[in-house]
This record gives structure tokens, sequence and C-alpha cells, in this order.
């Protein structure tokens, strides 16, 4: 995953931070553990946080871009507040993404998270937030990159190679 950068990425005059053209965002895959099973042992797979952007008409996972002197983990905190009314802590670093925003290069930046307070409040940059199992969430995120940060978030929690969560 390589080593977490702290340090302030600076901007200039109240734009998003960039580095050269590269517009920087920072988010994270919000999780919580599946419901139990059945059978009242174990538990199912866990719960992934989707939230639909009406703007966009898409589904994705919270992110945006980094503020002037802002750290990619304290924009990845503010982020995940900003769009879900939730304070998170944040752990393991997941892939980083590069693509193409509207002609510009992208670096985002993301981290597994987890809740630990807070609350969901429609608004006008998010409509609505979903929780669903990692099977439901890749079908209904809008992009691919998105789905390999759930199949990351699998890998790192050790879900994908131990099966001990029963199916969906």
């Amino acid at each position: 995953m390589g080593k977490l950068l702290t340090a302030p990425v600076r901007g200039t005059r109240g734009r998003p931070a960039r580095h050269g053209q590269t517009i920087l965002a920072a988010g994270a895959v919000l999780w919580v553990p599946g419901p139990p099973k059945k059978s009242g042992v174990g538990r199912k797979k866990p719960r992934i946080a989707l939230i639909h952007r009406p703007k966009y008409d898409d589904w994705s996972l919270p992110k945006g871009k980094l503020d002037p002197g802002e750290g990619w983990r304290a924009a990845a905190l503010r982020e995940v507040r900003e769009e879900t009314g939730l304070r998170c802590v944040l752990g393991v670093e997941l892939p980083t993404q590069h693509y193409l925003a509207q002609g510009r290069a992208k670096e985002v930046r993301y981290w597994a998270a987890v809740p630990t307070g807070g609350s969901f409040t429609p608004n006008r940059e998010v409509d609505r937030l979903k929780w669903l199992s990692p099977r439901k969430a890749k079908a209904r995120l809008t992009h691919a990159r998105d789905r390999e940060l759930v199949d990351a978030l699998l890998a790192a929690l050790g879900d994908a190679a131990s099966g001990r969560f029963a199916d969906e």
C-alpha cells in the first residue's frame, strides 16, 4: 500500500489542492460488520456504505477534493462526515486511484473506515445512503474503479481468502 502521507498538500487562493494539474482527493470505504447468520454462529459479510449523488445520478463511495493545506487523512475524514453525516476512524489504506475527471488527471487516496457516530441527513450533494452487502454494493456502484475498492476492502479484512462469512 505504500507509506502513509500526512504532510499537508498546499493549494492556491482557495482552490482545491493540486499537484501540478492533478486534482487531489481523498475518501473512504465505510463499512460495518454484517448481521449475524440465522444459525446464530458467525456473521454475514460486512455492509458497505454507498452514496447517491443527484448531480451526477451515480452511486459511489464518499470522497472529495483536498482543501488548501489539508492532509490526506484529514480530507478523507472530513469528506465522509460531509457526505454521510458519520464520524469514522480510518483503518488500512486501500489502493490509490488515478483517472481522468472532466479531462483532468485525478488522484484519489482511500482508506477502509468504520463509523463511530453521527447520522445521515439527505442534502443537495448526497440524497441517499445505502448499506449493502459487498455483492450488492458492487452491482450498484456506477464506476468499475469503485468496485475494485470493495474487493480491496474485502482482501484487507481477510474475507476474500478465508470464506469466514456466509453468502450475503
